[in-house]
């Protein structure tokens, strides 16, 4: 359908033949007009609509899952159980629902902070980890702008590390053979 919006001539599909009946057209049509008639361009209609079509399925969500999918075939089965686990636990209920484009640094931070408050600091560094892959997945895939969790370098309380007991002195693994084969336990626990 061609009409004409604020001077520009402007074509309109309203949809091929046997798929849209004859009534079903008109009835379009009208409406298209109806648009026109109070200043409304429907083309512009029509990309608002898609817009926010696109925007229901490019939710963080969905795009971690498709990300998923995909490497999971890279993983154990046990490790990608692991990292959905984590996804649905600590980032689906907060930032799950939002359009990936949308989300900033300060709402990923926010949710990891959630982790750390309960202890978890490790773990709040390894979903940064995998939020981060999300959103370098969404910007390849031309479906977000920036990766937010680049941004949150130092950002998060650093994971304090721990030694184990170690024997370091030469002089101490002689004993700690002999303990060993003078063990009188399994074999299994003796290796």
């Amino acid at each position: 359908m061609k009409y004409r919006h604020e001077g520009k001539e402007k074509l309109l599909a309203i949809g091929a033949c046997p798929a849209v009946s004859l009534f079903e057209a008109r009835n379009r049509r009208d409406d298209v007009w109806k648009l026109l008639a109070n200043g409304i361009d429907p083309g512009a209609v029509r990309k608002a609509q898609k817009q926010a079509e696109t925007e229901e399925t490019e939710t963080f969500a969905v795009i971690a899952r498709e990300w998923h999918a995909r490497q999971a075939a890279t993983w154990t089965p046990g490790y990608a159980v692991v990292i959905m686990s984590r996804l649905e636990r600590d980032l689906f209920p907060w930032i799950g629902s939002r359009p990936i484009k949308d989300i900033k640094a300060p709402e990923l931070l926010s949710v990891l902070r959630r982790v750390e408050s309960r202890g978890a600091m490790e773990s709040a560094h390894r979903i940064k980890i995998i939020g981060g892959q999300i959103f370098r997945y969404a910007v390849a895939t031309g479906r977000a702008e920036h990766d937010p969790a680049g941004d949150l370098r130092g950002a998060l309380t650093p994971v304090k590390a721990r030694h184990h007991a170690a024997i370091t002195e030469p002089k101490e693994v002689a004993p700690l053979l002999k303990a060993i084969d003078g063990y009188q336990g399994g074999f299994v626990v003796k290796c």
